[in-house]
């Protein structure tokens, strides 16, 4: 099997307010999960459970995320200091 090499330079990452879009993503998982949450019964009857579970599962790993975000907004904005200062 030959080699596999790219043709053209990968793009740049793309930049946005991530933890902005993290943090919504993770309120829309635990709404979803209130939501769900008076039918609780239904759901167990009809065998479909997990599916509130797996709204309560994302709402817990977008709080992972959050904080993963936030540090790393942290990290980029404080190794960005010394550049901009030394270049004044």
């Amino acid at each position: 099997m030959a080699k596999w090499t790219p043709k053209h330079e990968a793009p740049e990452p793309l930049e946005g307010p991530v933890v902005a879009t993290i943090t919504g993503g993770t309120l829309v998982w635990f709404v979803l999960f209130l939501v769900q949450l008076p039918f609780y019964g239904w759901f167990e009857d009809h065998g479909h459970l997990w599916w509130l579970w797996t709204c309560l599962a994302g709402g817990g790993l977008g709080l992972i995320g959050v904080w993963y975000v936030r540090r790393r907004d942290a990290a980029i904005k404080k190794a960005a200091e010394p550049r901009s200062a030394s270049a004044e």
